[in-house]
This record gives structure tokens, sequence and C-alpha cells, in this order.
């Protein structure tokens, strides 16, 4: 959904864009964003020019995948975010690790990651976990989706279970309105974590090779390295996430 701001006759008012709305190859031309909010919104290709973005905050998980990229002034931003994003998360250069090695070390760093990070929410006070910072999921939430990720790319994808989905877990596009404990929530996530790291922990070169199907779209081959490659990006950008929203929970 987009939401732009606008002026008529001196009065601002807004206007709602939605999926039934068809705005691909739009021309804007002298018109003010200031304080739109675009949402799960296509903006690939889009072009700008002349435009002020000071102040423009942009989050793109998909920005690093292959092809992809980000303009700014003539210069691809997107490398340069990448290495940043590696400075500020430790371990988070190694989600892409090819080998079975390389992998039980990328999954310890990031159970180290999180660790860290769940401590941080223990230790803030009563309610912060489920704070929503501008419509987005909580911190327990984000726990619930990474749940919900680990069902769909290890227990579909890569074990093949019958019936891999926890109820507890959050699927995208679900409004969590049934409200676990966050007790329940970490008793649950914590079973995750420990399934991939079993996982990991006897996975061998020839595993990792092996086809599957993209449980989205199963004409789509994966092979396990790539579903795994999946759950750590999942896990990294959640995280992300969640570190954005406890720092503005917490007005850092």
């Amino acid at each position: 959904m987009l939401r732009v701001l606008a002026a008529l006759d001196g009065r601002d008012f807004m206007k709602t864009f939605d999926r039934s709305d068809d705005l691909r190859k739009a021309e804007f031309r002298g018109v003010t964003l200031n304080g739109a909010r675009f949402v799960e919104s296509d903006l690939s290709g889009v072009v700008m020019r002349g435009v002020d973005i000071a102040g423009a905050d942009i989050d793109a998980p998909w920005l690093f995948e292959d092809g992809s990229g980000l303009r700014v002034n003539g210069v691809d931003v997107a490398p340069f975010v990448d290495a940043e994003l590696n400075l500020r998360f430790p371990g988070r250069a190694q989600r892409r690790a090819e080998d079975p090695d390389g992998l039980r070390a990328a999954w310890a760093a990031l159970e180290k990651t999180w660790a860290a990070t769940l401590a941080r929410a223990a230790a803030a006070p009563a309610g912060t976990v489920d704070i929503r910072v501008a419509g987005e999921w909580s911190f327990a939430q984000t726990l619930r989706h990474l749940v919900h990720a680990t069902d769909v790319w290890l227990g579909r994808a890569i074990m093949k279970l019958e019936q891999p989905f926890h109820p507890l877990g959050l699927a995208d596009g679900g409004d969590g309105s049934e409200t676990p404990t966050y007790a329940e929530v970490l008793a649950v996530r914590a079973g995750r974590v420990a399934m991939v790291r079993d996982f990991l922990a006897a996975v061998t070169p020839e595993d990792l090779v092996a086809v599957r199907e993209n449980p989205h779209n199963p004409e789509h081959p994966e092979t396990v390295r790539s579903c795994l490659h999946v759950i750590l990006e999942e896990e990294w950008e959640h995280h992300r996430f969640a570190v954005r929203d406890l720092d503005a929970s917490s007005g850092g």
C-alpha cells in the first residue's frame, strides 16, 4: 500500500493507493512526496531525477540479490551498504558460506548475535517485546516469523516433513492476532534454532548439492545449500529489523 501526502487549497490530506491501483510507468513531476510512506511496494526500476532525498529512509531486504543494485548520483551504493552491515553485525558476511564447516560457523556466529539481542530484550522495560514500531511486527512477532521461516525452508523444503509448521509461527502477511506468551515464543524459537544446528552438525558436501523444490514455487529448483542460504538471509534481515525497532523503542 502506498500513501501519498498531498495538498489541496492549502489543506493536507492523505491519498491512499493500494494493489488495485496500477501506477506502473506513472510520471510524477513537480509533486511533493514529503513524509510519504511506501510499504511492501515494488519500486524496482524507478528513476528519480533532480530529487531532494535528504532524510529519506530506505529499507530494501532484496538489495543484495544477484542483479540488484541502487544507484545514487551514478554510483551503485549496494556494495557499500553490504560492507557496512557486515561491520555492524559480525558474522553476517558468512551467510553465503558454501561448505559444511563454513555453514556451521555461520550459524554459530548467528546464534551468538541473537543471544546478545535476546539478552538486551530481556533487560528492556516490561512490554518492550510487544511494541510494534510504525506498524511493523513486534520483537516477539519477529521471532515467531523466524519459526515459520525455519519450518518453510528446513522442515518443508529440505527435510520434506509432511507437516512442518508449528501453530505459533507467523507467516508473511500474518497479523499476529493470536498472542502466545513471550516465554512460549522463546521456547519454540529455541527449538527451531536447535533444529538448524543439529541439521548442520551432520550435513555433508553431498547433502548440500541435493536438489529440492522451492516451497513457494515448486517448479523452481533449489539445492539444500540454497535453502540454507535463505534461512541465513532471513535470520540476518530480521535481526536487523529487531535491533532497529529495539533502538526505536528505547529512544536509542
